[in-house]
């Protein structure tokens, strides 16, 4: 073989070895982040949002954006109490709690509010980026942020009926409605009672929605005792989990 055969032998070779060596580091990069990540980052856009609408000086905005803040960080909290219990303490118990007091004022200016939101912002990357590098935590912690995350939705029904905002009160459940199959195995797996129990009861809030003016003590009731039998299957599965790590 002559020497400019080897040299083109040689050249396509290490070619070959670079294309497989790129090919695997893509693999190894695109790789699907975890649950409990995807589930995380999921919240994010929401502290976003919040600082958005203070920028604009549009409180009513924020407050909005805010409180969907507090209703999906319920479905994902237990993760990063679970992992880091003083950084869960700064966003909930100081930033967090903070932020909701401020916009609660009558006169809550937008100005003062917007760094505690950027700190929050800021401790809340802090935990993307701790959780990103750590090992996955048990299993059920997964069911635990599941279940959380579709619960969220009915949370938000009384709140809204005891406001008079009838439009979102229905949007919420019929976000949990729309949510429930996701989980309904988990919750079926663990009790059939209960399981029997949220159907019926779903049945019901779902039947005192429909005239124009609901009874709000009795959707109120409804919504409490399906929220009772589905805290009691979280419950357990917060258990299971807490013993098996």
């Amino acid at each position: 073989m002559t020497k400019l055969a080897n040299l083109t032998a040689f050249s396509l070779f290490a070619t070959l070895i670079g294309v497989g060596c790129a090919d695997q580091a893509a693999k190894v990069t695109s790789s699907p982040e975890t649950f409990e990540v995807t589930s995380i980052k999921a919240v994010r856009p929401t502290l976003v949002n919040t600082i958005g609408a203070l920028e604009k000086k549009d409180i009513a905005g924020a407050k909005a954006a805010f409180e969907a803040y507090d209703s999906a960080w319920n479905g994902i909290e237990v993760y990063i109490n679970t992992r880091n219990t003083d950084l869960y303490k700064e966003l909930e118990l100081n930033l967090q709690a903070k932020v909701t007091k401020a916009l609660s004022t009558p006169d809550a200016d937008a100005a003062t509010i917007i760094p505690d939101v950027q700190a929050m912002l800021a401790k809340y990357e802090e935990a993307i980026s701790m959780i990103q590098k750590a090992a996955p935590l048990n299993p059920l912690y997964d069911e635990v942020a599941r279940l959380r995350i579709v619960r969220a939705h009915v949370r938000e029904v009384n709140p809204a009926l005891k406001a008079g905002d009838i439009a979102k009160a229905r949007k919420s459940f019929t976000a949990f409605d729309d949510n429930w199959d996701s989980i309904e195995d988990l919750i079926k797996a663990r009790s059939e009672d209960a399981y029997t129990a949220i159907e019926k009861g779903m049945i019901q809030i779902e039947q005192a929605f429909m005239p124009a003016q609901p009874d709000v003590e009795q959707v109120t009731a409804l919504v409490n005792g399906l929220t009772q039998q589905y805290n009691a299957i979280v419950t357990q599965v917060v258990t299971d989990a807490r013993q098996a790590k």
